[in-house]
């Protein structure tokens, strides 16, 4: 079984949104290793520096044992301009994991633009690393059933920043634009247009 994955954005040398991160990873190992005690996310991180002046993304994986590795690297988000739509039906990726073999083969299918969006079952999900929140004229919508129910896309919902719907591929080029968001990115880092 591979390890399981959270990655935690720490910003001015705080951390973004631990509680979402403990409460997904308290779910999984809930689900896969209910024997054993669960970490303390804060605790584990709130011991080291981190310089103020950069974004640092931390990757942390663990499994039955406890957490098996901490990677703390700079952020710099990609370049991402123009999405193509990709249909699986198949996928599933309820539990945030360090195999992303079914993930990269549908990324690989990108062809001339810089991301894909993920389609299961006619509906919009997610892309190849992120949620998405499409713009509509008035609101942000975020896709009702993701591949994964990520950290940001759940403190925007809590805030009310985001709307829960069912947006079919069809509709794809209704929204005026779209954002991608995830523990890394809050929502409008990075806009792309939906056509």
């Amino acid at each position: 079984m591979y390890p399981f994955v959270e990655t935690v954005r720490i910003e001015d040398g705080m951390m973004q949104n631990i509680s979402y991160h403990q409460q997904r990873m308290e779910r999984t190992m809930k689900r896969f290793f209910p024997d054993t005690r669960v970490p303390s996310l804060a605790e584990v991180l709130n011991g080291r520096q981190w310089p103020v002046d950069k974004i640092w993304k931390v990757h942390i994986e663990y499994d039955g044992g406890g957490i098996s590795c901490i990677r703390a690297d700079e952020y710099h988000i990609r370049n991402i301009r123009r999405l193509r739509l990709v249909t699986c039906n198949d996928i599933d990726y309820e539990y945030k994991s360090a195999d992303r073999q079914q993930l990269e083969a549908l990324r690989a299918m990108k062809g001339d633009a810089d991301e894909v969006v993920i389609v299961r079952d006619g509906l919009i999900t997610d892309t190849s690393y992120s949620n998405i929140a499409l713009f509509d004229g008035h609101r942000w919508v975020t896709p009702r059933h993701p591949l994964l129910c990520g950290t940001m896309r759940q403190s925007l919902l809590d805030a009310g920043l985001l709307e829960e719907r069912d947006v079919r591929a069809t509709e794809w080029n209704s929204y005026e634009k779209v954002s991608l968001i995830n523990a890394m990115m809050p929502l409008g880092c990075l806009v792309c247009c939906t056509d």
